[in-house]
């Protein structure tokens, strides 16, 4: 791994060079982009981005916890929480360049050379 992060200041210049807009409008665009996914997880709403994955927002029920210094049982509230489910496309583009065939499972091996 490199450790490196994708910023939206970095996803701004990707656009700028790949798309040709300027960059003011490069950024709004990335912003604009990152509020519709905000506002639709916001108001429960699952999206999905062919390819990449989809997020979705899951309701988790009160539960009891414990303090694991103390061990004193603690209620946990009900909250709600973010899940990202990545795509079989996506999964197979990370794992194709990590791994010889042989390695992989039968599945994303098949899915590899039907690709190739």
């Amino acid at each position: 791994m490199t450790g490196e992060t994708i910023t939206r200041a970095r996803l701004s210049e990707t656009v700028y060079q790949e798309v040709g807009l300027s960059r003011n409008e490069s950024a709004e665009l990335v912003e604009s982009v990152i509020a519709e996914i905000s506002g639709a997880l916001e108001r429960g709403e699952m999206v999905k981005i062919s390819s990449f994955g989809s997020f979705a927002v899951r309701q988790k029920g009160q539960r009891v916890g414990r303090n694991p210094k103390t061990g004193q049982e603690v209620p946990i509230s009900p909250r709600r929480v973010l899940v990202f489910r990545a795509s079989h496309a996506l999964k197979d583009q990370i794992n194709h360049g990590l791994a010889e065939p042989g390695e992989m499972n039968r599945k994303v091996a098949r899915r590899a050379a039907a690709k190739v």
